[in-house]
């Protein structure tokens, strides 16, 4: 079952069995709605939760606490971008590893990132094995 960030009409109640509590939960931050629903896919595919976000701002106003084992960020996107998404999670103590995706990263962004603490940086269009790879290495690091 895909969790998306829209409330349905009977308002933001998700019902979830117990199987589905237990799978990771990838938040997935994109402008672009081909990339997010793309990225859902593959996720969903090996087991993992997904959650959708459109913008930074989307995912800041309906983020629960660290609910998401990783978050695969976009780095350009309209009003605030994934780096500084990054920094205000961080300026909240979140903990939540990061695997941040751009087509139009610039070097700088990309160092900026990582020394941020970002676990991954790739630019796309980014090989869905090496993607799936850096968020269970994410993940498994949120868990040490």
């Amino acid at each position: 079952m895909e969790e998306r960030s829209t409330p349905s009409e009977y308002g933001d109640v998700t019902t979830t069995t117990a199987h589905e509590k237990s799978q990771p939960l990838i938040s997935i931050v994109d402008d672009d709605a081909s990339v997010r629903e793309s990225l859902s896919s593959l996720v969903r595919s090996v087991g993992y939760k997904a959650k959708l976000y459109a913008s930074a701002e989307d995912f800041l106003s309906r983020v629960q606490g660290d609910e998401s084992a990783c978050l695969i960020l976009d780095v350009s996107m309209p009003g605030m971008d994934g780096l500084e998404l990054q920094s205000r999670l961080k300026e909240i103590g979140s903990r939540t590893p990061i695997v941040f995706i751009s087509a139009k990263a610039k070097e700088d962004d990309e160092r900026r990132a990582l020394r941020e603490g970002a676990n991954a940086f790739f630019r796309k269009p980014v090989n869905d094995e090496v993607l799936l790879n850096a968020v269970r290495a994410a993940i498994k690091s949120q868990s040490r």
